[in-house]
């Protein structure tokens, strides 16, 4: 069935299959954790050719904690960066990517002979993307880190939480859209003015950046005096009544965010509430009664009821669902939001396309299993490397 957004020449392909909007684009990953491999995941679900570089140790240690799924439609080749025989496979499968994608501290890279210099010296064309928290120069560069300290340094833990402590909020902001949304954005971005210029560039995507950037209305803001530096003092940070989260009579949770006029007037018409007995909606100092008013009548109905009571409106009511309530939510999986590979439910590709859909071209690659075909396929001599592989996996 055509989407309303189609026209006859913009219907994807029938027989399920489909090239992406990135196919042909060549990506070398350097094995890592979090952001790169999210990064290669997504470019993998748009269609490009990715091949991830994994530690000959990493052989037969694959996670299967679920993880695994940010190595799905990618293949893997096992190459000791050790042994000059890795490194120059490395450099001459360099010459025929288009992206290169590596997540090391700074130095590291240039130290194992493939950093940038070493790399686009045998590719211009080369777009070579690293992913970092500090990023690859300031006082702190060198220094290691995780999400939550990357967030710390930005302001944005402070933002985020209750009156009385930060919440974090998963890794999702730091390490995947601050780290690895970022690094794809810029990758998308050199891509195409190298098929310009003809030249590839160095790309610097540090999290503290992302995050930083993120944040900017909330900066903006903040500059123009408009926000409160603290927790639960701004209109969507969880001080105003009709932006928060309230518990149902079931010990369930209803997400409410009426902030236009219409819908607030539709949220308390679901409610039962006369607007002329309540406190004013625009006086601040009003906002916790309005709030105790607001939890008291939610408190005396099920989630479901709630939500049978809003069904139809425009209240900017809706369920807190749990991770697995909403595999099965009615509106995600009408649009296939999550599917099943390989025996693991996972998000599906996104965002969508017309005419040159996602899709997941594989299940999960095991580290090396492509090794041979790999370098075949990049014209490089598989045995020298397999002999090299080999002497590494044995223990010491």
């Amino acid at each position: 069935m055509m989407s309303p957004e189609m026209n006859a020449d913009d219907q994807p392909p029938t027989d399920g299959l489909s090239a992406g909007p990135l196919s042909g684009i060549r990506v070398l990953e350097i094995g890592g954790v979090g952001p790169a491999p999210f990064a290669g995941m997504l470019l993998a679900d748009l269609g490009a050719e990715v091949v991830r570089v994994d530690r000959p140790d990493a052989v037969g240690h694959d996670l299967t904690d679920g993880s695994q799924v940010l190595q799905r439609g990618k293949r893997s080749a096992a190459l000791d960066l050790k042994h000059p025989d890795g490194v120059a496979a490395v450099l001459e499968m360099a010459r025929h990517a288009d992206v290169l994608i590596e997540s090391f501290r700074p130095g590291v890279a240039e130290r194992i002979g493939i950093g940038p210099a070493a790399t686009r010296e045998r590719n211009p064309h080369l777009v070579y993307a690293r992913v970092t928290g500090w990023g690859q120069a300031g006082p702190r560069a060198a220094r290691a880190g995780h999400d939550v300290g990357y967030l710390a340094r930005t302001g944005l833990l402070h933002a985020i939480g209750s009156q009385e402590a930060p919440s974090i909020p998963l890794a999702l902001v730091g390490d995947f859209a601050g780290g690895a949304l970022y690094l794809v954005i810029g990758i998308l971005a050199a891509v195409r003015e190298a098929g310009v210029s003809g030249r590839g560039q160095v790309i610097d995507s540090a999290i503290v950046d992302g995050a930083a950037h993120l944040g900017t209305m909330v900066f903006g803001m903040l500059a123009a005096g408009t926000w409160q530096d603290r927790r639960e003092a701004n209109l969507i940070d969880g001080a105003s009544p009709f932006y928060a989260v309230y518990a149902t009579s079931d010990g369930r949770h209803l997400a409410v965010g009426p902030i236009e006029r219409p819908f607030y007037a539709s949220f308390l018409r679901g409610l039962g509430l006369d607007p002329d007995a309540l406190p004013k909606r625009g006086d601040k100092s009003q906002w916790p009664p309005l709030r105790e008013r607001f939890a008291a009548v939610i408190a005396t109905r099920t989630q479901a009821q709630w939500l049978d009571i809003f069904a139809g409106t425009d209240a900017c009511v809706e369920p807190v669902l749990s991770l697995t309530d909403a595999l099965t939510d009615e509106h995600l999986t009408a649009r296939e939001t999550f599917i099943e590979v390989d025996g693991l439910t996972q998000p599906a590709p996104a965002p969508r396309f017309s005419r040159t859909p996602g899709r997941i071209a594989s299940r999960p690659s095991l580290a090396g299993e492509h090794t041979r075909d790999v370098l075949l396929d990049w014209g490089i001599d598989p045995e020298p490397l397999l002999a090299s592989t080999a002497a590494a996996q044995r223990p010491h």
